[in-house]
């Protein structure tokens, strides 16, 4: 899924797999590169493996964000109970930080305080820090879009719930068939462009300047 020059929601492609990895996202990406995606400015994802390696290699000036919410749930599995709210309040601190340095003297602080108790957690952060502070270039309009890949995950819960009421199917082909015709009506609701379009329009244009231009009367 992206959202286009315009704003607005666009489904790019469809692909099914029984495993995802590096080989299968390089398919994915060299199939929409073969259909005409030239360029790609934020690439906002899920730590799915191999995808980040992925984009590099067919869209090498992509910047990556990975997902903080999806970061944070990973997070809280490792989290006893009893200390989950304590945590989220210092982890708060980092994600919600105005700028990277400080969400990095955050970071430290969180370490300090929980890094002996909860070590793994910590170490997922400092291994994926770069990929999950990407956002922190952008101002809050611009990171409300690209620090979550909620709007691909709502249009899976949608796809799923046509699907999980069929049962088995009969072929690939048959299920791809079922969730090209749900997609077709789900799409039909993607009219609207992002809130504030025009002035992410011009922070962009700003920030990527010849990959990123807009008509002065948009």
């Amino acid at each position: 899924m992206a959202i286009t020059r315009d704003g607005k929601k666009e489904l790019l492609g469809l692909y099914l797999s029984e495993n995802e990895g590096a080989n299968f996202w390089l398919q994915v990406l060299t199939d929409l590169n073969n259909r005409g995606l030239k360029d790609i400015l934020i690439t906002a994802t899920d730590k799915l493996k191999g995808f980040s390696e992925a984009i590099r290699s067919v869209f090498p000036e992509s910047e990556v964000q990975l997902c903080i919410i999806q970061q944070i749930r990973n997070s809280l599995k490792y989290i006893a109970s009893k200390d989950q709210k304590a945590f989220m309040k210092d982890l708060k601190l980092v994600y919600k930080a105005d700028t990277k340095v400080i969400a990095e003297t955050e970071l430290d602080n969180l370490e300090e305080k929980w890094g002996k108790k909860h070590p793994i957690v910590i170490k997922s952060w400092r291994a994926n820090w770069e990929d999950l502070t990407t956002y922190f270039a952008y101002t809050p309009e611009i990171r409300k879009i690209i620090y979550t890949t909620n709007a691909v995950e709502g249009y899976h819960r949608q796809i799923r719930k046509i699907t999980k009421t069929k049962g088995a199917f009969t072929s690939e082909t048959a299920l791809l068939k079922l969730i090209y015709f749900a997609q077709q009506q789900i799409m039909k609701k993607w009219t609207s462009p992002i809130q504030n379009r025009a002035l992410k329009a011009q922070q962009l244009a700003i920030k990527f300047g010849g990959r990123f231009k807009i008509d002065l009367n948009y």
